[in-house]
């Protein structure tokens, strides 16, 4: 368990990380044209297709992580004014910060760079703006021992800032999947305040599927769309936690991603997937704008492409996200005026929940402590490999 201090001690994230470690290749330069090669996400992902309604103008993605370096060529001019819930730790310019941020922002809104934009990251959402919220430090943060054991709200007070600045699409790929892990009230209230907003909330499920696949945090909350990850095969990735609140599915193998470094490296994860889903949501959220996150989970979630037998399962969801067919079927949806807070669950009915879902539901479960986490991809050069 690690935990994080907010600005003055006044908010606090707890986090669990997972990590790989892997052997270091030979490294050379990554040239642009080997980079969008084996960005075999966007094609899994029919961007092309969606991408001759939208790619994703107008509409705002917060990023809740470890930062985002806006200065990166991929996302220049992409990135919002943010905040910065920690306070201490990392900041610009240092090996431990912004990493993992700036690789969920290529993979959401990355437009590339250069004089045709043909070098660096595409993400699936290229004109979709990023507003970034720090609400973690990295693993490898200096900061980190010193911060150990601390509790706080930097998750929820985050989610509340991006739901009152703006944002569209919250991206949480971060999560607790302890043993320990329950609910924190603070963070579900703040998901719920956020829907009730109209801002959809998307997180990663978890990275706990060769360690007991525990319930996971935010992922779990009413509401969220959690996102398991597939290799470019359409199989279950060996790491993606298997639990009733998964939704949907996307990339979460061998996925290309941008680094402060001017880097690019290899990561798996579901963080990843979140992204990808994320800037899925962008899309659909551009093309439809008056859809409620409601009526947005669904059409993610029915248009969903490669169904397990049955129609959905605990490890990929309802399949592999489609933002294609997802804003193709948006087309003939009456779009709904929110009405209120949002139903405390937008998929199947509460009476069909799992004895896990049962307890979260309890208000004993409610009043258990916990803070979401963030899922570090384990990632590695182009060309070499190493951990993030």
């Amino acid at each position: 368990m690690r935990a994080f201090t907010g600005a003055a001690g006044s908010r606090v994230t707890a986090a669990i990380t997972v990590a790989v470690a892997c052997a270091v290749l030979p490294a050379g330069p990554a040239r642009a044209d080997a980079i969008r090669a084996q960005e075999w996400a966007l094609d899994a992902l029919h961007t092309e297709d969606a991408w001759r309604t939208t790619k994703g103008a107008g509409v705002t993605v917060a990023v809740l992580d470890t930062g985002v370096d806006d200065g990166h060529p991929d996302l220049r001019g992409q990135v919002l004014p943010g905040k910065d819930l920690v306070g201490f730790g990392a900041g610009p310019g240092d090996r431990s910060w912004a990493r993992h941020g700036t690789a969920m922002a290529g993979i959401i809104a990355g437009r590339g760079h250069g004089s045709d934009g043909s070098d660096g990251v595409l993400g699936i959402a290229p004109e979709a703006r990023i507003l970034p919220v720090r609400v973690i430090l990295e693993d490898g943060d200096p900061a980190r021992p010193k911060a150990r054991g601390a509790r706080g709200s930097a998750l929820a007070d985050g989610i509340r800032w991006a739901a009152d600045h703006g944002a569209d699409v919250i991206n949480l790929s971060l999560g607790d999947d302890s043993a320990t892990a329950h609910p924190e009230p603070r963070e579900d209230a703040a998901v719920q305040y956020a829907l009730s907003k109209g801002a959809v909330v998307v997180a990663s499920a978890g990275n706990g599927g060769e360690q007991g696949d525990h319930v996971s945090y935010p992922a779990a909350y009413p509401g969220v769309i959690a996102v398991t990850a597939v290799d470019r095969y359409g199989n279950r990735a060996p790491f993606s936690t298997r639990r009733w609140y998964a939704a949907v599915s996307a990339p979460g193998v061998d996925v290309v991603i941008a680094d402060p470094d001017r880097r690019y490296y290899e990561g798996w994860g579901t963080s990843a997937a979140s992204a990808f889903v994320s800037g899925a949501v962008a899309l659909v959220r551009a093309a439809h704008p008056g859809l409620t996150p409601a009526q947005v989970r669904e059409l993610i979630v029915d248009t969903a492409s490669g169904a397990p037998p049955g129609g959905r399962d605990d490890a990929l969801g309802a399949g592999l996200v489609d933002p294609a067919a997802a804003i193709a079927r948006g087309a003939a949806v009456r779009p709904l005026r929110a009405q209120g807070p949002p139903p405390r669950f937008f998929g199947p009915a509460v009476e069909e929940a799992s004895p896990e879902r049962a307890t979260f539901l309890s208000p004993v479960a409610l009043g258990a402590a916990s803070l979401g986490a963030l899922f570090l991809i384990a990632s590695a050069a182009l060309w070499r490999r190493r951990t993030l």
